[in-house]
């Protein structure tokens, strides 16, 4: 009997977090079979922003590569994740727009969604729950822990108690996206939530920014959670998750059991080792501790957003006055949890505070439209003066009367030509007509892994060892040719 499983995400918030979500279909094809093989409950594989990145930034069909994923993780349960107000950006999305994108992943082959509002709009999470069931997967709703002074851990339970109760809720998620849970509130958080979810199992999702992940998984374990999120080593650690094969040694050390082969570990690590070498991306490693980590609380992948920001207009120089303005930022508008999307609205904020003479003197629409409840409701009230400053913008007026529009489906079909596949018409609402075109226009995604010349010598080594003493062996792809006889030649070629 498996006492811990374990969630694998290296193809989603491992690169996420380390490569902002610009992995290719190619980069992970050498890895899959082995993921498949390895045992994990749920393979997490996609989601809304990986969607835009492949087709905006690296022209490759997000479908194609979602089911290639799939079709090569043949015995794996995969998942996606749904923000329930805003799958697109940092805008609203139509609730038509949001069950279309959900039937649809589902008849791609995705069986789990993990679902998340940081404003805790808790009918509006049952309903995204309730689409997820009826389109025949398991909605898994997420706990998104947040150090404030306003989410104790009575609220975190309470809504933990109200999320075991909906139609299809089999498991619930806790993740701790800034990575700012300590030891010591995973004791009394961890059972809390415990306490008032009878036996669902509980799922621990911590990033691995101050390096205390794998100490908050061991309070978990202690805690009754069973289910741990994990990445292969190159795409752990640092703003990204603990990697799976420090965590297996951690259960086994413990006396519990899992299910994994850990003879699949190295071949994923290998694949992943050439995939950020071939790309030119980091991988992953344990990062310096840095208490300001506490004050400002940015995930992972928005600090390096951030930072690159700055540096392109300049501003680099303003980073740690940036850092010194967020916790301000964040406890004026109420402590929001720090993750998507509010962690934008209170970055971008701090920055323009920091760069325009007065502070809120430029304030975006979303943090206007936040701090009018249409996100949801604000965890505090909003400061007084500031939110006096945020009503007096010239956008604000125009904002008052501002409903959240939810077009039909088919009012939203009729904006693109008739036949236009569920897909496509996806596809286009979330980006542009010129991209999606750009994207047909490019063709099939690349597929196969390019190896180095070292691997491929290797594969030869093995074809040279099997064709000894037996008929001559043949073996061409689009990178090399080998051809194996007595004596043995062989030849390279270019892709």
């Amino acid at each position: 009997m498996t006492d811990i499983e374990f969630i694998d995400q290296t193809l989603r918030d491992g690169q996420q977090s380390l490569w902002g979500l610009r992995m290719r279909a190619y980069h992970a094809a050498g890895a899959l079979p082995h993921i498949d093989r390895t045992g994990f409950q749920v393979v997490d594989l996609t989601g809304a922003g990986m969607f835009t990145v492949l087709l905006r930034l690296l022209g490759d069909d997000p479908w194609a590569t979602t089911d290639f994923m799939i079709k090569n993780l043949p015995r794996s349960t995969t998942r996606s994740a749904i923000r329930t107000l805003c799958i697109i950006g940092f805008g609203f999305t139509p609730d038509s727009v949001i069950d279309l994108w959900t039937q649809t992943l589902a008849k791609h082959g995705i069986g789990s969604f993990w679902l998340f509002d940081c404003l805790y709009d808790m009918a509006v999470m049952e309903r995204a729950a309730r689409v997820v069931h009826d389109a025949g997967a398991v909605p898994v709703p997420a706990i998104m822990y947040g150090l404030t002074g306003v989410h104790d851990d009575a609220f975190f339970a309470e809504r933990a108690r109200q999320m075991a109760t909906w139609p299809g809720v089999t498991s619930i998620y806790v993740e701790d996206a800034a990575g700012v849970l300590k030891p010591e509130r995973a004791r009394t958080l961890l059972p809390a939530i415990r306490a008032v979810t009878g036996t669902m199992p509980l799922e621990i999702h911590c990033h691995n920014t101050t390096g205390l992940a794998q100490h908050n998984y061991i309070e978990a374990m202690k805690a009754g959670f069973t289910v741990l999120h994990t990445a292969s080593r190159p795409m752990a650690n640092g703003p990204s998750l603990p990697s799976t094969e420090a965590m297996v040694s951690i259960v086994e050390h413990m006396g519990f059991r899992h299910r994994l082969d850990t003879t699949q570990f190295a071949p994923v690590e290998e694949n992943f080792i050439w995939a950020a070498k071939d790309a030119g991306y980091p991988l992953g490693r344990m990062v310096e501790y840095d208490p300001r980590i506490y004050d400002h609380q940015l995930p992972g992948g928005m600090t390096g957003t951030l930072k690159n920001q700055l540096a392109l207009n300049g501003l680099s120089h303003r980073w740690d006055d940036v850092l010194a303005e967020i916790p301000r930022v964040r406890a004026e508008l109420g402590s929001p949890i720090m993750a998507t999307p509010f962690s934008q609205f209170v970055g971008i904020q701090s920055v323009l505070n920091i760069v325009t003479p007065e502070r809120y003197s430029l304030v975006p629409d979303e943090v206007i439209q936040y701090a009018m409840g249409h996100f949801g409701p604000v965890p505090s009230p909003i400061h007084p003066d500031v939110l006096d400053r945020i009503m007096a913008a010239p956008r604000a007026a125009a904002l008052a009367g501002w409903t959240r529009p939810q077009p039909t489906l088919k009012e939203i079909r009729a904006q693109f030509p008739s036949g236009t596949s569920d897909e496509e018409l996806l596809l286009r609402y979330m980006t542009s007509n010129e991209e999606v075109d750009t994207m047909l226009r490019a063709g099939p995604i690349r597929t196969d892994p390019r190896r180095s010349s070292s691997s491929i010598l290797a594969s030869i080594t093995e074809l040279v060892a099997e064709a000894k003493g037996s008929r001559p062996v043949s073996v061409r792809n689009e990178h090399f040719a080998v051809q194996l006889g007595s004596p043995v030649s062989a030849g390279l070629g270019e892709g």
